[in-house]
């Protein structure tokens, strides 16, 4: 039998043969008129996604590098911060912040867990001298998404600025920049935006642009004073990714095209196929707030997770997640992000029901399946 690769990751995420085939283009210069005309649409049109009207940073570089960029740029040695820590991308702010010198209190959420914006407001009062509150729209190692919208109301009240990873959050969530108050917005090029990885995004409020003009933080590469001052001559301050821009310019015209309320309920439909899909079959959420970016479910009882993970991988070929350290094996994450349909979960929920019959797990055949037809049959358009 052939085996099909089928890409079930909350990143990188699947690719529209129209973005791959440009890839294939030849190759232009990246200081000529030409490509400062694909480099400013593409910037205007992430402007869009993001929902705000302030200046986007295109970076060359993975997620984790708009989320240092965010730190270097705001703060100084010494300055205090919040770092809400619900996985591992929300522990990656943390170790940003203490290999810069930068005070941080590392609030450890059970993975899976909510925090309140009312938590938030306590934390900000019992110490008024925060600079920063890191947050993330989306916990990627967990499927948890967080009140960005009340975080963005109890932080514009105080000295603060909000930063956001929105990196497999963004384009998939709502979380308009300007209208929720975030200050600072960070996100990747693999996820939602439906290119390669090798892209980040980031965006500066007024209120955090105050601190770029004061932060004492060493950068240079990821200085965005250097990027605001080359984007007014409609190009980057070092070789950007040309090919990449190129393709990203081609994916937002299906993003912008379809709109953002149709795309978000788009996630919203194929994450609840999923998750009606996997209680179908006795299998529990490990997030207390789900979102529509990924689902991690829980491993039942007498199953070997790990094992789980590599038979859907190498046998029936389904390239779903696995758990981080140091959770690995308890849970695994199926992702329904950017280009991906009604049929890829459809596909993912086969895998896993049959995995599942491989490793001894007892339910009813077909259930899962059933589960999500009925949910996308009642939302099919």
């Amino acid at each position: 039998m052939i085996k099909k690769y089928y890409l079930l990751s909350p990143g990188p995420t699947p690719i529209p043969d129209k973005v791959l085939s440009v890839a294939a283009e030849p190759i232009i210069h990246h200081r000529t008129p030409e490509f400062s005309n694909i480099f400013m649409e593409v910037t205007e049109g992430i402007k869009t996604v993001f929902g705000t009207k302030e200046d986007v940073f295109i970076l060359t570089c993975s997620g984790t590098g708009a989320m240092e960029t965010a730190v270097v740029n705001t703060l100084s040695p010494g300055d205090k911060v919040i770092t809400i820590n619900g996985g591992k991308f929300g522990e990656r702010w943390g170790n940003i912040c203490k290999v810069y010198g930068v005070v941080y209190k590392d609030i450890i959420l059970e993975w899976g867990a909510d925090f309140t914006k009312e938590r938030l407001a306590e934390e900000l009062k019992a110490d008024p001298n925060v600079k920063a509150v890191f947050a993330t729209l989306s916990e990627t190692s967990t499927g948890a998404i967080y009140d960005i919208k009340g975080f963005g109301e109890v932080v514009s009240g105080t000295d603060a600025i909000l930063v956001v990873d929105g990196i497999s959050g963004v384009g998939a969530a709502p979380c308009p920049m300007d209208e929720w108050k975030v200050d600072v917005m960070v996100t990747g090029s693999q996820k939602s935006f439906m290119i390669p990885p090798g892209l980040a995004y980031i965006a500066f409020s007024q209120k955090a642009w105050k601190m770029v003009e004061t932060s004492k933080l060493p950068k240079f590469y990821f200085d965005a004073k250097k990027a605001k001052k080359n984007l007014g001559n409609k190009t980057t301050p070092w070789t950007p990714a040309i090919s990449l821009i190129i393709q990203q310019k081609k994916a937002l015209e299906i993003i912008n095209g379809m709109g953002l309320p149709k795309l978000f309920e788009h996630h919203r439909i194929l994450g609840d196929a999923t998750r009606a899909g996997v209680k179908a079959v006795g299998l529990g959420l490990l997030a207390v707030n789900p979102g529509n970016i990924l689902t991690a479910v829980k491993v039942p009882a007498g199953v070997d997770g790990v094992k789980l993970v590599k038979t859907m991988q190498s046998k029936y070929m389904a390239y779903i997640a696995g758990a981080q350290d140091p959770n690995k094996g308890k849970f695994f994450r199926i992702a329904h992000l950017g280009y991906m349909g009604g049929f890829d979960i459809i596909t993912a929920l086969s895998a896993l029901e049959m995995t599942l019959l491989d490793l001894g797990y007892a339910f009813e055949p077909g259930a899962a399946m059933k589960a999500a037809q009925t949910v996308l049959k009642e939302n099919w358009q």
